[in-house]
């Protein structure tokens, strides 16, 4: 079983994967996308979502790290994934999964699960571009109103030479709401010959198996889940318990100075707030802590009250 930390943006960016790798528990992560329109972007645009770049593509605890592109213009997505790839990428992967309106009016994203022949020609013309030596995958949802071209979708990637398919089992309509519908995976692998990996709904140990067992898929891709509980990863491969509370608060005084430090307190209060909508999905403690939370935007306050909980918590 291989488990890959999902790209989540605004909120997984580089420190919150050097902090979950470190954990453990990860084989891959994807980087947040960058959006590709009609030109190839200069180095600093990736080095800046993707600083593992600068240390052989990896997390600082050894995880791979790839990066992801967005777009619907073949030529210049498969230009664009060749500079990655010689900027130290491992690979590159190809988003058509992001459910966000203002990507999809501008045609990226899952509005391109409209158009099986772009699939095709997109995938087809990174993979023609980009060194066999190096992956190129793709992520997908079901469809966009529905399930009419899943499998169409799916079989398009796979001949276009996809090296692997994550697959977000619900569609753009249905957005993050519950359930997910991991069987269609399942009827997926029966149609395709590369390796599959199932995501979304992935919300505990107990969660990754029925998801395994559903989709009859061991590879998972782990979104909100991790964000929910640090050491989700894990608790699927080795058992663990949850991480215990005291030791979340921990993670979250870290994670502030790495944040603090790395982008000098600019995203930090909007960030952290945002990890502990996600918190408060697994941790009771979260949800009184947030609401004193959302009422906070300097830094110092925010970790002023975060030290303090950890106080109150260890005693």
């Amino acid at each position: 079983m291989q488990i890959v930390l999902a790209p989540m943006e605004g909120v997984v960016d580089h420190l919150m994967r050097e902090m979950l790798t470190q954990i453990g528990g990860y084989d891959l992560c994807v980087t947040e996308f960058i959006r590709v329109v009609d030109q190839c972007l200069p180095a600093r645009v990736f080095q800046r979502i993707c600083p593992e770049l600068a240390q052989g593509g990896k997390t600082v605890s050894g995880t791979p790290v790839r990066v992801q592109l967005l777009g619907q213009e073949p030529n210049w997505l498969a230009e664009n994934a060749v500079r990655a790839v010689e900027l130290g990428s491992p690979g590159v992967d190809l988003n058509f999964g992001c459910p966000a309106k203002a990507v999809n009016k501008s045609r990226g994203g899952a509005v391109l699960l409209k158009q099986t022949e772009q699939l095709y020609q997109i995938v087809k013309t990174v993979r023609d571009a980009v060194p066999a030596k190096y992956p190129v995958s793709a992520k997908i949802r079901l469809g966009y109103d529905d399930t009419s071209l899943t499998l169409a979708n799916a079989e398009a990637i796979c001949a276009a030479g996809a090296s692997s398919l994550a697959v977000h089992a619900r569609t753009k309509s249905d957005g993050y709401r519950p359930p997910a519908y991991w069987p269609w995976i399942a009827k997926i692998k029966q149609h395709v010959a590369i390796p599959l990996i199932a995501n979304g709904e992935i919300w505990s140990a107990a969660d990754a198996v029925q998801c395994q067992q559903q989709s009859n898929c061991q590879d998972i891709m782990l979104g909100r889940g991790a964000l929910a509980m640090p050491n989700l990863a894990q608790t699927i491969k080795q058992q663990q318990p949850v991480m215990p509370w005291p030791q979340v608060l921990q993670l979250l005084m870290n994670y502030s100075e790495f944040e603090i430090t790395g982008d000098k307190g600019k995203y930090y209060a909007n960030r952290v707030k945002q990890w502990f909508s996600y918190l408060k999905l697994q941790y009771p403690q979260a949800a009184g802590l947030f609401q004193q939370l959302r009422l906070l935007s300097k830094s110092a306050d925010i970790l002023n009250l975060l030290n303090s909980a950890l106080t109150k918590a260890e005693v």
